[in-house]
């Protein structure tokens, strides 16, 4: 909205300007044809602001009223009409001023060129406002579809946060329930760890991006509790260089691509399992790799897990707006999970 009026004020700005000069040259062309500045003066004025209440009408029916390309003929007709009012104004008005038979005989022998001349200058703030208002009108456009776009991608982002956490509580819910009858100190263990995950899973639900390090700790409540579920079978390496600490990168991005990876390492096996994560930065990007060993008798890594690794691409996508930034590799039973985070 105030956007919207600072073009408008600029708009009035220009023409008060181009009025002036439009006023000043006329009153300068009638005294070069031998009348007294007082009477150039006079005409240049009641002409000038006959023609502004002209430019003014025009200007603010096309503030409000964008004709169609086929409606051009009628806005053409109205600059006539609205010119030829300024020329009876002119007419009737200036004799009243008693400037002698010289200069009305000059008024008369020049309405036809007076004509043409509003005619053009109406024409011209005809053309200059329609311009302008379409432009405005295709910027709020543009504004209105950006908007809505950007409701509709934070929709999709929140609706596929909320698809992170059920299965996940679930299972560790069906774990901490066969816990509680053999081992109850490894139950309430897994409780704390599951109230601090969730809790700060509430608190990034508003941040966009978080700093790699921050991540890195939350995604580590998750791992805790994912050990206290397979006990020593997982293990986990984690590193990364001393510059990619506080890179950035959306928040919550990194569990889903773990719990794959556990998924597929653990579940068909019996043996331990080690998960991989590793991260550094180049070329301004954080590249994080996330490296699995996996059955492939058993795991089909090849075509994806469902929400892990779509959700995470999809999300990409709607962030960085950018289908290159996943990757995934299956060699020598190994898996391999590559993302590139811009930093922005």
């Amino acid at each position: 909205m105030a956007s919207s009026q600072l073009s408008q004020s600029k708009l009035i700005g220009a023409f008060a300007v181009c009025g002036l000069v439009w006023g000043s040259l006329q009153a300068y062309i009638i005294h070069s044809f031998g009348f007294p500045w007082m009477t150039a003066v006079t005409d240049s004025a009641t002409s000038g602001i006959l023609l502004c209440g002209a430019c003014w009408l025009i200007n603010n029916n096309l503030r409000y009223y964008q004709p169609d390309k086929e409606s051009y003929i009628y806005l053409l007709i109205w600059c006539a009409a609205l010119a030829a009012a300024c020329i009876a104004g002119c007419r009737y008005i200036l004799p009243l001023f008693n400037m002698g038979q010289v200069y009305f005989n000059f008024l008369q022998q020049s309405l036809v060129i007076r004509f043409f001349t509003l005619f053009l200058a109406i024409g011209w703030m005809a053309m200059i406002s329609a311009l302008w208002y379409t432009q405005l009108d295709h910027k709020k456009t543009v504004d209105r579809k950006t908007e809505a776009e950007k409701l509709a991608r934070d929709a999709e982002l929140y609706n596929l946060r909320q698809q992170l956490q059920p299965h996940f509580l679930f299972n560790s819910l069906n774990s901490i329930n066969a816990l509680i009858g053999f081992k109850p100190d490894e139950a309430r263990k897994m409780i704390h760890q599951l109230s601090d995950f969730l809790r700060g899973t509430l608190k990034k639900d508003d941040q966009l991006l978080v700093p790699l390090n921050d991540e890195l700790t939350h995604l580590n409540l998750y791992l805790e509790i994912e050990k206290v579920r397979f006990g020593h079978r997982l293990q986990t390496e984690i590193s990364c260089d001393d510059k990619c600490g506080e890179a950035t990168l959306p928040s919550m991005l990194l569990q889903p691509l773990v719990e794959n990876a556990i998924k597929f390492g653990l579940y068909d096996t019996t043996g331990e399992v080690t998960v991989s994560i590793r991260a550094e930065t180049e070329d301004q990007y954080l590249i994080i790799m996330i490296q699995n060993p996996y059955d492939p008798k058993t795991s089909r890594p090849r075509k994806g897990t469902g929400f892990g690794l779509s959700g995470v691409q999809r999300r990409l996508y709607l962030i960085f707006a950018r289908n290159d930034l996943m990757e995934t590799h299956a060699n020598d039973n190994i898996f391999t999970t590559i993302i590139k985070i811009p930093q922005l």
